[in-house]
C-alpha cells in the first residue's frame, strides 16, 4: 500500500515507518523539516516538506494514497500549559487535521482509511474506574483537546473515508516520550512515584503501538475510536517500582503533588491523575501484545544496546 505519515520522523513515527517499510509498503513521511532527515530506504520512503496548514506540491504527490496516518502535534509536556500554550498543542493536532482533510477531499484518488493519534486523556481522571472505547469523555485541558482533534478526524469521514482514532497512552521507549525524562532520578538514585501513588498509568511499548497501527489499517472492520494501551494498566507506584527494578535502581523518593504544582502548573496533572484504560476494541479484534506487563515492556527496553 501507499502510505502517508504526517509527523512520520517523530518518536512514534519513526517506528511505525520502518515497521511499514518492512512489510512491504510505500510510504511518503510528511515533516515540517523533511530537508533534514535522513531516508529511511531510499527505494521506499520519500520525505516531503510540509507546514501543516497549507496546502502545496505535497498535496499533488500525495494523491492516491491507501492510507493517512497523522501523527502531528507539538510536544504535550514540554513547556508549561499558559493559555497560549494550549493553543498551541490544539492547533498543531487540529489544524493539521483538518488540512488532511482538505487535501483528501480534492484527491482524484480517495484513501480507504484515516487514521489518527489522540490520547487516553480523552478520558479525564477516572481514578481506579476501569474504562474502554465505550467510556464517555471526561473533564479536563487533555480531554478538551482530544474532543477537537479527534471530531476534526471524523469530518474527514464525510470524504468516504474509515475513520480510526487511536487513544495513545504512555509510549514507552529510550528515544522519546515520557520514559527517558522519568528515568533520570532513579540513575542519582532519587527515583520514587509522584504522589498520590494511587493514580493509573496506562502505558503502551512503542513497538507493540506501531504492531496495532498496522494491525488497524489492514483489518477493515474496525473504525472509530481504539485505545492504544497495554491491558496492564498499573498505578503509578507499581510503575516506578517497576522501573526501578529493572534499572537496579530503589524507588523510595516519592515527589510531592505540590511540588510539581509549583514547578509545573496545571502540565503538572498529567502525572498526578491517570486513566486505567483497556485495549478493548484491539482485543476484541484479536491483536495480540508481544509486551502485556510492564515488567516484560521495560526489561526489552533496557536489554537495547542503547540502555
Amino acid at each position: 500500500m501507499k502510505i502517508v505519515i504526517a509527523g512520520g520522523t517523530g518518536f512514534v513515527g519513526q517506528h511505525v515507518s520502518r515497521l511499514l517499510l518492512q512489510e512491504g509498503h510505500s510510504v511518503i513521511l510528511l515533516s515540517r523539516h523533511a530537508m533534514s532527515v535522513k531516508p529511511l530506504d531510499v527505494s521506499q520512503v520519500r520525505h516531503i516538506q510540509w507546514d501543516g496548514c497549507t496546502q502545496g506540491q505535497w498535496t499533488k504527490e500525495c494523491d492516491g494514497a491507501d492510507v493517512v496516518i497523522n501523527l502531528s502535534g507539538a510536544p504535550i509536556a514540554e513547556k508549561r500549559w499558559t493559555p497560549n500554550r494550549k493553543r498551541q498543542l490544539t492547533d498543531s493536532r487540529v489544524v493539521s487535521t483538518s488540512t488532511l482533510g482538505q487535501a483528501i477531499a480534492g484527491w482524484k484518488t480517495k484513501p480507504h482509511t484515516f487514521l489518527t493519534a489522540s490520547g487516553v486523556g480523552y478520558y479525564g481522571d477516572q481514578g481506579s474506574k476501569i474504562v474502554d472505547e465505550t467510556s464517555p469523555r471526561g473533564d479536563g485541558f487533555l480531554a478538551d483537546l482530544c474532543l477537537e482533534w479527534e471530531n476534526a478526524a471524523q469530518q474527514i469521514e464525510a470524504s468516504g473515508l474509515r475513520v480510526l482514532k487511536v487513544r495513545f497512552g504512555m509510549v514507552l521507549g529510550l528515544d522519546g516520550g515520557a520514559l527517558p525524562k522519568m528515568m533520570f532520578p532513579f540513575q542519582w538514585f532519587l527515583g520514587g512515584p509522584v504522589l498520590p501513588g494511587t493514580q493509573y498509568v496506562s502505558w503502551i511499548h512503542q513497538l507493540d503501538l506501531a504492531r496495532l497501527i498496522l494491525f488497524l489499517i489492514t483489518h477493515p472492520s474496525i473504525r472509530g475510536p481504539v485505545n492504544a494501551v497495554a491491558p496492564d494498566a498499573v498505578t503509578m507506584k507499581e510503575f516506578c517500582h517497576a522501573l526501578g527494578k529493572t534499572m537496579k535502581r530503589p524507588s523510595w523518593f516519592p515527589v510531592p503533588e505540590f511540588i510539581l504544582k509549583i514547578a509545573l502548573g496545571e502540565l503538572s496533572t498529567m502525572l498526578t491523575t491517570g486513566q486505567r484504560s483497556q485495549p478493548q476494541k484491539a482485543l476484541s479484534a484479536g491483536f495480540s501484545f508481544t509486551y502485556s506487563t510492564i515488567q516484560e515492556a521495560l526489561n526489552e527496553i533496557f536489554s537495547q544496546p542503547s540502555a
